[in-house]
Parts: structure tokens; sequence; C-alpha cells
């Protein structure tokens, strides 16, 4: 027997309305009664002999074969939606499936690593794969339908200077009765599985960009200067959220502990312990001359850069000699910190 595999929402976001309670099949149906059903049939208007009827067309009904369900096959749940995370693709849906067209080889290159990815951590159950080309294996959407299950074909595909991921289901089956899906149950469930390949492409790309980021901000820059006012600085070179969230690992080799800090107002309250001189030795600068004794560093956000000052216990700020030693202690502590991370 082939193993099914549950997928919950959870794993790939919420987008629809869910109700807050009952089983899938209470989600699906209307709560109320069907019997409207039972409905007269429309008949023909009867008028007077010699009265000409006048009829307005705004409540006219159209006489035509109308194709769909009704009573309790009436799916009212809100339609799925492809979510919008591949940058600049399009989205494309016919009776086979769903189709996502990107911009250039490259993209497809990284969605369709997602897709492999998927596979091999058994996120997809696999029946069938080859370079371009992955069967899955039996799923139910856990939470959607679980009377349901079904099996998708998902295809890299390229043709010229076009470039697509293909999500088409190739079979499905009903666990208490033969019936198939209808062609909506069909479109949920393959947009089901298109936002499943989505949402882990969106994330491999966000921690991929945090990745590249904290490489690009591990060595920050740090020089002597004046802020806006004039007034001596240490100014780092890099954005001021980066600056705070990297701050207290820079300023832990330089005998500095955060007590309290206030994002808002750019305050960092520490007490200061002078290193041993085998600290500084590693560090390879020359010891701070800074007494023992609490200390608060205030950072202003300067654009693209942030400015570090740092006053005693008393609301003073510190000599100017003291910031143009920090300065340098500060760029050893953070190349030291850079080096230790890629190891």
């Amino acid at each position: 027997m082939k193993p099914v595999f549950k997928l919950g929402l959870c794993a790939i976001m919420v987008t629809g309305l869910v109700a807050c309670s009952g089983g899938a099949e209470q989600r699906r149906q209307a709560k109320d009664d069907f019997s409207y059903l039972q409905t007269t049939p429309l008949s023909q208007w009867q008028t007077l002999p010699d009265q000409a009827p006048y009829f307005s067309t705004n409540y006219q009904i159209p006489e035509q074969d109308f194709k769909g369900e009704i009573g309790k096959n009436v799916d009212i749940r809100p339609p799925r939606q492809v979510l919008d995370l591949v940058p600049g693709a399009r989205i494309e849906r016919d009776s086979r499936g769903i189709t996502v067209a990107v911009a250039n080889e490259q993209q497809l290159t990284q969605l369709w690593e997602t897709v492999e990815r998927l596979a091999n951590d058994k996120t997809i159950p696999v029946e069938t794969q080859a370079a371009d080309q992955i069967d899955t294996g039996w799923i139910a959407w856990e939470k959607e339908d679980s009377a349901h299950q079904a099996r998708f074909r998902l295809s890299r595909l390229e043709q010229g200077r076009r470039f697509a991921l293909g999500v088409n289901m190739i079979d499905s089956r009903a666990k208490a009765s033969d019936e198939p899906l209808t062609p909506a149950e069909q479109e949920r469930y393959n947009t089901l599985m298109t936002n499943l390949i989505t949402v882990s492409h969106d994330a491999a790309l966000r921690a991929e960009a945090r990745r590249l980021a904290a490489q690009r901000q591990s060595d920050i820059p740090m020089s002597f200067g004046t802020d806006r006012s004039g007034l001596p600085v240490i100014i780092a070179r890099a954005p001021y959220e980066v600056v705070w969230e990297k701050l207290p690992e820079m300023i832990k080799p330089l005998g500095f502990t955060v007590e309290s800090r206030n994002q808002s107002q750019g305050t960092v309250k520490t007490r200061h312990v002078a290193p041993n001189d085998e600290r500084w030795q590693a560090l390879g600068v020359e010891p701070i001359s800074l007494p023992d004794n609490s200390y608060t560093l205030l950072l202003g956000d300067l654009g693209n850069r942030t400015s570090i000052n740092v006053t005693d216990s008393d609301g003073k700020p510190v000599k100017k000699a003291t910031l143009e030693a920090l300065s340098p202690a500060l760029k050893a502590a953070i190349a030291q910190l850079s080096q230790a991370t890629s190891q």
C-alpha cells in the first residue's frame, strides 16, 4: 500500500477564511437547511382575455441551461488564490492546472531547486522523479478536505525564451466514494500545491538575503568624526538597525556588559570592567583608558551611518581621546567576531 501524506495548511500559510470550529465538511457546506430545493417550479404567467401584458426586464431570468452544484454540493469556502511571492511571475490557469511563468532561466532554476528540496526532504511524497519532472505520491490536504487525495505532476518548462513551472493534478480519489473532484476542487488543490512551493521558495530567498546582508555587514567600518552638531563621535558606516543588533557583541570584548537598552531612544546602559592585557593583545589594539564604572552608549541614526557616543554615570561625555581610542578597539572587536562567524 502506498503511503498518503497529509500536508498541514499551516505549512503554506492561511490564504482564506477558515472557520474556528467544526470539521472540513461543515466549512464546506452552508449551515442552513436546503428547503429552497423544494420550491415550486416557475409557471407560465396567465393574463386576462384581451389584456396586454407588460413585463419589466429588471427581473427577467435568462433562459439557458445553467450548470453548477446545488444544495449540499455547493462549496461555500472562499476561493484559494496563488500567493504573489515569486517576483515578476505571471500566473496562468487552464483545465490542466497552474503555470507559474517567470522572467528568466535563473529564476526558474531557483524555483525548481525549491521543488527538488521539498521532494528530497519528503515534504512532498515522490512517486517518480526525473531532471525536469516530478510525479508526487498521494496527498491529503489536512484540515482542507481529508476525504479526497490527489497526485500532482510538477514540471520544469522551457521553450525558447519561455520559462515556467507547471503544477498539474494527474489523479485523484475519494475515500468514501468514486465521485471525482469537481473542476473547482481541482483548481483549489492545484492552488494549494502551488502555494506550498511558492511559500517555501520565498522563505529560502529571504533566508539567503538575510545571510548575505549579515555577511556584508560583518565588517562595519569605524572612524572617528563629528555628528551634525559638530561634537566628537564614532561613526559606524552601517544602518542604525544593524549597529543596534550587533552592538552588544561588539562591546563585550572591550569589557562592557549591557544592563539595559532602549532602541527608540538609542540608549545602551552598560557596566565597564577593564579587560586584562591578554584580551587587548588578542585584539591587537592599545588598552582604552576608561575607569571601571557605569556608562551609557548613545546611538544616532544618520541614514546609512550610525553615530556612537559615550557618557559617564553623571551623563557627561567621555574625553575626546577616549573616543579616539575606542574607535579602533571597536573595529578590532568586529573583525574578531567576523572571523569567528566565518569559521
